[in-house]
């Protein structure tokens, strides 16, 4: 309006100026130093962070509650506690929504709850991957006032199904989330949280101490090392808020917009046929020594291109995305330094999610196989470490995304079983795996075995230890990865240095069934 002339509409357009700089300064001075006084950012500066420079269209920015004078004269107008458009993250679009806890804790209920909501909706009919940034203390007994009666608990607008299988969403905790805004959260592909600022509860201290008698702090009850690190309901923690967005930002860049496209694959940067000579002495002799799997995920993969995901959690395995030749594919390997790579439920339920979400976005996968088997002992059991097992196992046969499978050492037991899909779907999968010489397998390893089989022969040998060390490498010699490719058990023994060219070279032909599976989706849409 500077400079311009008055016209009929200039009153409206002065109000229109005026709405748009109050929603601007969200919940006023004293709201944003409480929140910057907790070390957070605001709303509208997260967004800035997470969106490519200028490209955020926001949505709904004059929703909110007016205040207005006897004869209707505006007076002030709260803005609406979430902040909702669209913009782009490396040039390719995305939806956002993110909760402005100056304005009323960010409450989930607070003024206009659709307007998240319509986010999520617009993010499902334009097949939009939806960032939600989540810093929200959930609903409030204050819209109980607000409304004059009480509502049935539920969102029958909100989308969340739909929307999950349609397109990447990503949910990144940066302060308290309680209850639905825990929910908003976790109800995403990728989850990540703030260390020290960011806690997620089913109900806040409050709540808890009233309920159980407990008294503890939001950190302890919530924090990241209850979720990120211990319960496995939150994927990562970050260092901080620009961290948080960074993992965003970097786990949507090997996922397509929508079911209906191919993950985004990237111009050749690294030469598929490289040599990792380091593999081949990588394995230690000893079985029971470990070594460092993730040496081998970054020498077999693009340079950088490994992001893990939910390091800190069911760490007895691995799961990452990465790029073969710059293909995204989904990675699950062993670590024998936690648990000596056995299954454990944590594990497990790390393990199926990465199937899911490879198969949802047509992901080639890649096993690096070192697995002992299923956890044992009575805490396993209590666990229920064998069922997270046979759920896993239902999301692998269910799966129709390319699969490939490098047994690296050890395959023994029902949890080795699950290295690769059997039958699939259509009963027609084949189960392609190749070996390292390290390669051991069977129903059981052969130490553990010869105990348990020959314990009277070997009690009754004048030299026990030496009649079992005499068995045992007799088995060793049965059990050797040659005799399986002579029967072609695998597809054939590899010298562990040509692992990546192995790998490139399949994933060409998993490229052309990954975009079958796209156009598929697509139809289904």
């Amino acid at each position: 309006m500077d400079g311009a002339e008055e016209g009929p509409w200039s009153p409206a357009l002065r109000e229109l100026a005026a709405r748009r700089e109050r929603a601007r300064r969200m919940g006023g001075e004293e709201g944003i130093a409480r929140q910057r006084a907790q070390g957070k950012q605001t709303a509208r500066e997260r967004i800035a962070l997470l969106l490519d420079p200028d490209s955020f269209r926001e949505m709904g920015q004059l929703a909110g509650a007016g205040r207005y004078s006897a004869e209707g004269a505006l007076e002030d107008v709260t803005p609406a506690n979430s902040i909702v458009g669209t913009g782009a993250i490396d040039g390719r679009r995305v939806a956002v929504a993110a909760d402005d806890f100056t304005i009323r804790g960010g409450s989930v209920e607070a003024t206009i709850a659709e307007k998240w909501i319509y986010a999520e909706r617009y993010a499902r009919e334009m097949r939009l991957p939806l960032v939600r940034l989540v810093d929200s203390v959930g609903g409030s007994v204050r819209t109980l006032e607000q409304a004059g009666y009480a509502a049935v608990p539920g969102y029958p607008s909100w989308p969340v199904i739909p929307l999950l299988d349609c397109v990447p969403v990503v949910g990144v905790a940066m302060g308290a989330c309680a209850g639905l805004g825990a929910v908003k959260v976790m109800a995403a592909h990728f989850s990540v949280m703030v260390r020290g600022t960011a806690q997620l509860f089913a109900a806040g201290p409050p709540v808890v101490k009233r309920a159980l008698g407990l008294t503890i702090d939001r950190e302890a009850l919530g924090g990241a090392d209850m979720h990120a690190r211990g319960s496995g309901m939150v994927d990562n923690d970050a260092a901080d808020e620009a961290d948080a967005l960074a993992q965003a930002r970097r786990f949507l860049s090997y996922l397509p917009r929508h079911v209906g496209e191919p993950p985004p694959r990237l111009p050749r940067a690294d030469d598929p046929a490289r040599l990792a000579p380091l593999l081949r002495d990588i394995i230690p002799h000893d079985k029971r020594l470990p070594y460092d799997p993730r040496v081998i995920l970054d020498a077999v993969c693009d340079h950088g291109s490994v992001f893990e995901i939910g390091r800190h959690h069911g760490g007895s395995s691995i799961t990452a995305l990465g790029r073969l030749d710059g293909v995204p594919v989904a990675i699950m390997a062993n670590d024998p330094h936690v648990a000596a790579g056995a299954m454990t439920r944590l594990a497990a339920q790390k393990v199926e999610r990465m199937v899911e979400l490879a198969e949802q976005f047509h992901l080639p996968v890649v096993n690096l196989v070192d697995q002992p088997g299923n956890m044992v002992g009575p805490q396993a059991e209590r666990e229920g470490t064998l069922l997270a097992a046979v759920r896993l196992l239902k999301a692998i046969e269910r799966s129709r995304t390319p699969w490939i499978s490098i047994i690296l050492r050890r395959v023994y037991g029902v949890a080795g079983g699950l290295h690769g899909r059997k039958h699939g779907v259509d009963g027609r999968s084949i189960n392609h795996r190749y070996a390292w010489p390290s390669g051991a397998w069977g129903s059981l390893p052969v130490e553990g075995g010869v105990a348990a089989a020959y314990r009277r022969e070997i009690e009754a040998s004048s030299d026990p230890a030496a009649a079992r060390e005499a068995i045992e490498a007799r088995y060793q010699g049965l059990q050797s990865p040659f005799r399986t490719a002579e029967h072609f058990g695998v597809v054939d023994i590899i010298d562990p240095a040509e692992t990546r060219a192995v790998l490139c070279d399949w994933v060409q032909d998993a490229w052309e069934l990954v975009r079958i599976h796209a156009d598929q989706a697509r139809a289904r849409l």
